[in-house]
């Protein structure tokens, strides 16, 4: 019986043309929309974490102020880097400094994140962290004036159509430096556009004593949320600060990554509620055909009920109407949601060089906007499925 209904629902759309594909206009959008919002935000999440998990656990990273809400606008120092190493279970730190300067090459000039970082035995906790030599050799503690370039300087994009390599000069706010290697791709442009340079050095050309970040290592055994209070704990006795209301800030790698992904999740929940108030117009305007349906087919329904349709039979066939249109719309939505993504996905990678922007799509995903385009079809058919359940067969018959 119930494939019987279905069959009449699947031909009475059809019949209708043009109609049922108006009304179904505002489930697909909503449906792709939120479909497409939730697979990025999967992916970029998945591509966050994939990163994290590169850096390691037992990382802990200390900031001045509210932390990067504050990057570039406060500055730990060379006490702060004595004070951390004193601190049992570090094993080894690593500072930096950095800047956005007038980087030029070949008479071109760029205005790009400029970093110090140690070139000493302290780069292994760099490279650790997925920052690695792609071209040319590792940082010596004898470089002064060696500058370590991002992929995208090898690739042409950043300079146009020039391809940076070993060997080759640039200038550094007035400083000329020679290329010692050229890293391997981060993942996104702006990491990957980034001059690296001898800490010491950029502090000199700077005239900027200060350390944007301090990066600790902690020692096997130790785990990194004590270590990290004690860093907290000394930091704050050195400055005479009250807990709270230090002007530092100390994370675990554990702890930023959940802070980056409450964001993250965040964001997506604004979108995917925008996107919801178009699948609040496509059930509107699901409601709106049904009740035009009903009365159009009011004599039908007389019909039905003389030949011994029940008030549940006819309350069936409206609702797998509308269920149907739903559902045909979620369809739709779905496709067209997997395919914005994989284009946005296709455009960052290819276009802009960022690899965080994916798409990632589960079972889950795809099932529940199904069900969820089905529910909303039927929830807005079941105000006209039960008035059409309730006409009267005598009065049905003789509507015209």
């Amino acid at each position: 019986m119930i494939a019987e209904y279905f069959k009449l629902a699947v031909r009475n759309l059809w019949k209708k043309g043009i109609r049922s594909w108006l009304t179904m206009l505002g489930i697909f959008v909503g449906i792709a929309a939120v479909v497409s919002l939730i697979s990025l935000g999967q992916g970029m999440d998945d591509a966050i974490k994939g990163q994290f998990s590169s850096i390691g656990s037992n990382i802990i990273i200390v900031m001045p102020g509210a932390g990067f809400e504050s990057f570039g606008s406060a500055k730990l120092y060379k006490h702060d880097e004595d004070i951390i190493k004193g601190v049992r279970g570090v094993d080894n730190l690593a500072p930096f400094q950095a800047k956005v300067s007038k980087v030029e090459y070949n008479r071109k000039v760029q205005y790009l994140p400029v970093n110090g970082a140690p070139a000493d035995d302290r780069y292994k906790l760099i490279e650790d962290m997925g920052i690695k030599i792609a071209q040319g050799r590792r940082p010596q503690p004898s470089d002064r004036f060696k500058a370590f370039l991002g992929s995208r300087f090898a690739s042409g994009d950043v300079f146009k159509n020039k391809y940076l390599k070993v060997g080759d000069k640039i200038t550094i706010d007035g400083h000329e430096f020679e290329v010692s290697g050229v890293l391997e791709s981060i993942g996104n442009p702006q990491d990957d556009s980034t001059v690296w340079i001898p800490i010491d050095t950029a502090q000199d050309i700077f005239n900027d004593k200060g350390y944007v970040e301090i990066i600790v290592e902690t020692k096997s055994g130790f785990k990194p949320s004590d270590v990290a209070d004690d860093i907290k704990q000394k930091m704050r006795r050195d400055r005479g600060e009250k807990e709270g209301e230090e002007d530092f800030t100390v994370q675990t790698s554990d702890q930023l990554l959940e802070s980056v992904s409450g964001i993250l999740n965040a964001v997506q929940a604004v979108l995917i509620g925008i996107a919801a108030i178009s699948l609040m117009v496509g059930g509107i305007g699901i409601m709106n055909t049904m009740y035009t349906s009903v009365l159009e087919r009011t004599s039908e329904i007389g019909v039905m009920k003389a030949i011994g349709a029940k008030n549940s039979d006819i309350l069936t066939i409206f609702l797998i109407e509308s269920g149907v249109i739903g559902t045909f719309g979620g369809i739709i939505g779905i496709i067209m949601g997997l395919g914005l993504s994989k284009t946005v996905e296709f455009y960052a990678t290819n276009v802009l060089g960022d690899s965080l922007l994916k798409a990632s799509t589960s079972p889950y995903l795809i099932v529940g906007a199904l069900l969820f385009s089905f529910v909303v079809g039927c929830a807005s058919g079941t105000f006209p499925a039960i008035q059409a359940s309730k006409l009267r067969p005598v009065e049905a018959l003789r509507y015209e």
